[in-house]
């Protein structure tokens, strides 16, 4: 049996799972799954495609018959893979499908809120005609914090507005930077210089809160911020501040501290775009993930365990419960 968390929508990806044998059991709930949630779903359960919920070590205790945890993408905060390894399921992640879309959906919400798309749509739709004056991205200066394979997809794209493009990282990609014209700075050198700032960093201990009411007052005056990368990348009540004081002159989100985000003020605000934790998913991107997903269960059904390369725990490859394939699916 296997756990597919993105809904009741049929797809020919999820049916290779059941051509093998597999029962699917999906998500009709419409939201993310919460811990309790999954407790009550997980018993029987011998692989999931998972999304954005939280795998934790109550989760695993649970799950004893799971055995691999399919990540849909490429982060894995939700996902605790020390509690993982202990209970001998196998992490694996989809790393190179998604990050081009996720370049994409950047850019499109970069262009979006700089160039006041919603709110002159709200103004058409309402009967109401005029503009407002707005900065473009032709030349601007943007700031990529984060230069993995997500923020270089960007950089690429970002070259063809001509932008000035200043990246921090903290393992810097100095052949990159050099082929594509980017200039390597501090994080305080860009947050000062940028006049948007897109966050493609993964959330850890030491990324929480990154963009925090210190940084967002060293941003430029009138600057954008674009995250889609992880809610807890940013302190939403300080960025709640520095917009509505004109510090900030608009922010896009794609991601959220709690999602979906009900109750935040910044939903309130019109010089916030907002979207539904979706930058990674396209038509192609889709294909490119789940096959992956799928495939690393289906190497971990007949024994053999998904490629080292996308596997975040190998060492469940020699416990006693990795690699056994279902005699049940």
């Amino acid at each position: 049996m296997a756990l597919y968390h993105l809904g009741e929508r049929v797809n020919p990806y999820i049916a290779r799972l059941e051509r093998e044998g597999f029962e699917v059991v999906r998500n009709l709930v419409g939201r993310c799954l919460t811990e309790d949630e999954l407790v009550g779903i997980l018993p029987g359960v011998f692989a999931s495609v998972a999304g954005i919920e939280p795998y934790t070590e109550h989760v695993f205790q649970a799950g004893r018959e799971l055995q691999i945890v399919a990540r849909y993408g490429v982060g894995y905060d939700k996902v605790d893979v020390a509690a993982a390894t202990r209970h001998g399921v196998a992490v694996a992640m989809a790393f190179g499908t998604n990050h081009e879309a996720v370049a994409d959906s950047t850019l499109t919400l970069m262009a979006a809120v700089v160039g006041n798309v919603v709110r002159h749509h709200e103004r058409v739709r309402r009967g109401g005609w005029g503009m407002n004056m707005h900065p473009g991205l032709w030349r601007a200066t943007v700031g990529i914090v984060g230069l993995g394979r997500v923020g270089k997809a960007v950089a690429r794209r970002c070259r063809g507005f001509e932008m000035r493009i200043l990246a921090y990282d903290v393992v810097p990609d100095v052949a990159f930077a050099r082929e594509y014209g980017l200039n390597l700075v501090a994080l305080d050198t860009l947050l000062q210089e940028a006049d948007i700032v897109t966050l493609h960093a993964p959330h850890t201990s030491e990324t929480e809160n990154l963009i925090n009411r210190d940084r967002l007052a060293r941003m430029k005056r009138g600057a954008y911020l674009v995250n889609t990368a992880r809610g807890g990348l940013v302190d939403e009540a300080a960025l709640y501040e520095a917009l509505t004081s004109g510090q900030l002159a608009g922010a896009a989100l794609d991601v959220f501290r709690a999602e979906p985000p009900t109750g935040s003020p910044l939903l309130d605000l019109d010089s916030v775009v907002l979207s539904p934790h979706c930058a990674g998913t396209n038509a192609t991107s889709e294909a490119a993930v789940l096959n992956r997903c799928i495939d690393s269960i289906l190497a971990w059904a007949r024994g053999e365990g998904p490629e080292a390369e996308y596997l975040l725990n190998p060492e469940v490859l020699r416990s006693e419960r990795g690699g056994v394939s279902p005699s049940k699916v």
